[in-house]
């Protein structure tokens, strides 16, 4: 049952006195639950409770560690239809999303589990000694990765399972041996209470120390006394570019400044050869219209931005495109509020000098159901005008035409960093695929060759992060095992006696 409290370190309590309801975007109106935001001294509570937790979770055995995050999939698969009606009922995602995301979740929590069974993850490295060694001696040096600390976890808004409560942020941390505090998303704080419920039951049945979770309501106040608070020592986000930097800043300032990994915004250029059009150009349509609908748009790595090469099988591409996208039924969004920033957005970059609206659906829609829109424009108009540059978070795509192949480098050249890049082509293309694949590396996380950007898979060789503002370091991922390496720092152990020494550094 949903009780519309805070879970403080396994406790639920509702101290405040600030109430929210979520929304179905479906019929448009507020659900029954009334949830309390937390207050200051519930977040003071749960970051307290935290970081007592970290000094015994942090020496817990990978194997016990693994045992919970295993407990905590079975508790989720215990919800069964509660959980996928209540996710239905505040996202408005149909209920194959619904469990297809729970089947998503549950195996990154298993993958992780997997992970730290044993202590490879670690990286340990091992120097052994030369006292002999001319002119000086060389000492036993000895290093693994350590945990840093409790995390703060934001739900995502488009991800209400394998993004937020129990997502690929707070099962990693977990596995790393950092206690978690999740501010779950105000669109979905009932499914975010459920799984909250799951990883408490788990965490009591696995022998997991108090405060090992913490699950809080609320707003924008909420999550600045969370990253602000001197207990906890990092911070995963997924969500927009505002949010994002506006987190990363207020931990740049703290006295002791702690990593932010924010995934944020993406419009992930996917770039189309004259010869791969010329072939496929009715299939690469019907294709990317599927992905640029795919969820009404609504994710990190949807299509937004298809470069090609003008030329008249191009302009029949286009128009094909823009008559496959509109066929398809439009999809409920997954608020109104990100129903109207889709609608403003859309209508800042279409109202920019040289864009030209190439299919708009214009049947009757029902309330917070988007419309899908293609648009055009050349590419000197949009290398003039950074406005065209930025995301639109919905069945959004805009196709740049370029006049040659060095203003379609010159264009990748000048994008911010992005999450994906796509390369369709051919085999024995016209197009110089090397120079192409060189630029995308230089903008993106991960590039895709004649396939679409939409699908991320969690396994090991996954990058899902990209340069700013893609991600606040691109050095890391937020999906697959290797995720686990933003919530650890290395260690060395210099001349130790065995005795002292992590057990997983003795031998």
């Amino acid at each position: 049952m949903i009780t519309g409290k805070n879970c403080i370190g396994g406790t639920w309590k509702a101290d405040g006195n600030i109430e929210f309801r979520t929304i179905n975007p479906k019929l448009n109106i507020e659900n029954p639950t009334v949830f309390l935001e937390a207050t200051s001294q519930e977040i003071e509570e749960a970051a307290g409770s935290a970081w007592k937790a970290f000094k015994v979770f942090r020496k817990m055995s990978g194997a016990k560690r693994a045992k919970f995050l295993n407990a905590i999939a079975d508790e989720i698969l215990a919800l069964d239809q509660e959980l996928v009606e209540t996710y239905m009922l505040e996202s408005g995602l149909p209920e194959g999303r619904a469990v297809g995301e729970r089947g998503r979740t549950v195996f990154q929590l298993r993958s992780f589990a997997n992970l730290v069974e044993n202590e490879d993850w670690r990286e340990n490295t091992f120097d052994a000694a030369e006292p002999d060694r001319q002119p000086i001696p060389k000492a036993d040096l000895r290093k693994t990765m350590i945990p840093l600390g409790p995390v703060a976890v934001f739900g995502a808004s488009n991800f209400p399972l394998a993004y937020s409560t129990a997502g690929g942020d707070t099962a990693s941390a977990l596995a790393a041996g950092c206690p978690v505090i999740v501010k779950s998303h105000p669109m979905h704080a009932g499914t975010s209470e459920l799984v909250a419920q799951a990883i408490v039951r788990a965490a009591e049945k696995t022998g997991m120390p108090v405060g090992v979770f913490s699950n809080i309501n609320g707003g924008i106040q909420a999550g600045v006394d969370l990253v602000s608070h001197p207990k906890v020592k990092a911070v995963g986000f997924t969500g927009s570019i505002g949010g994002g930097r506006a987190l990363f800043d207020l931990a740049s300032k703290r006295e002791e400044p702690i990593p932010v990994f924010a995934e944020m915004g993406s419009i992930n250029p996917v770039i189309i050869s004259s010869d791969a059009i010329a072939k496929r150009g009715s299939d690469l349509a019907k294709t990317y219209a599927g992905s640029i609908t795919l969820g009404t748009g609504q994710f990190c790595t949807n299509p937004g931005l298809l470069l090609t090469v003008k030329g008249n099988a191009t302009e029949d591409f286009i128009q094909e495109l823009a008559k496959e996208t509109i066929a398809i039924d439009p999809q409920c969004m997954l608020h109104p509020n990100i129903k109207k920033g889709y609608e403003t957005k859309g209508e800042n970059v279409i109202s920019q000098s040289g864009v030209a609206v190439v299919g708009r659906f214009d049947g009757k829609l029902d309330s917070n159901y988007a419309p899908s829109i293609i648009a055009t424009v050349s590419g000197s108009d949009f290398l003039k005008n950074p406005k065209m540059h930025q995301e639109v978070f919905g069945p959004f795509s805009l196709v740049v035409q370029c006049t040659n192949d060095t203003e379609l480098i010159q264009i990748i050249d000048g994008l911010e960093g992005q999450l994906t890049g796509t390369l369709i082509a051919e085999q024995n293309d016209s197009l110089d695929l090397v120079e192409i694949v060189e630029a995308l590396q230089n903008r993106v996380g991960r590039i895709i060759y004649n396939g679409v950007p939409t699908g991320v898979e969690v396994c090991p060789a996954m990058q899902h992060g990209g340069p700013y503002p893609a991600s606040t370091d691109s050095r890391f991922t937020a999906v697959g095992t290797h995720s686990i390496k933003r919530w650890v720092r290395p260690v060395s152990y210099q001349s130790f006696p065995t005795g002292l020494l992590p057990e997983h550094l003795r031998s």
